[in-house]
């Protein structure tokens, strides 16, 4: 379920004071509910989500098309991502979160930032963006656990504002839906 931005910018995360220069561009509350341990699985869960083996074939295929224009134009080349175009958000951790990366991704090109009891931050960076996976653990007005996901971008230009753009009805639409889905079950 799609949650308005209020859900994520009124909660004290750590990620905040990490990246203030990026802009919310969506919160998701995933589903189910659980206990507090529960968190690190959900983390695991997402770090090892392959969407080329989604039981969504429109996200395998909006992907398959994403990696391939992606290969065309050379927007996802190392020199164009993180440590290449950008400095990796790990050097604006405080020492704290220096210690707690998180997982490895498998199939995503996303690099864990750090890992805490009940937050979890991860980044990415290509030709048309830098942005930010943040999972929060929220406890609910019934006690129990949830945890919500904010996608949080710094465009590149006006090339990387434009995709932005162009691909949010695919991702509002389609991957977040398909993808919730899929953990539902």
């Amino acid at each position: 379920m799609r949650l308005p931005d209020d859900a994520h910018t009124s909660r004290r995360w750590r990620i905040h004071a990490i990246a203030p220069d990026f802009r919310l561009e969506d919160v998701w509350r995933l589903p189910g509910t659980g206990r507090a341990e529960d968190f690190g699985r959900v983390v695991e869960n997402m770090a090892g989500a392959d969407p080329s083996q989604s039981p969504s074939s429109a996200v395998r295929i909006l992907f398959a098309v994403r990696w391939r224009v992606g290969a065309l134009l050379a927007w996802d080349r190392p020199q164009r991502g993180l440590e290449g175009r950008v400095p990796s958000l790990r050097t604006r951790l405080p020492p704290d979160l220096g210690d707690a990366p998180g997982p490895t991704f498998r199939a995503l090109p996303f690099r864990s930032l750090y890992l805490t009891e009940d937050e979890f931050a991860a980044e990415t960076a290509n030709a048309t963006m830098h942005g930010i996976m943040h999972l929060g653990r929220v406890r609910a007005a019934t006690g129990d656990i949830r945890v919500q996901m904010a996608v949080l971008v710094k465009p590149n230009g006006v090339v990387g504002a434009s995709y932005m753009a162009a691909i949010r009805p695919f991702r509002r639409c389609v991957v977040y839906p398909a993808m919730l889905r899929g953990m539902d079950r």
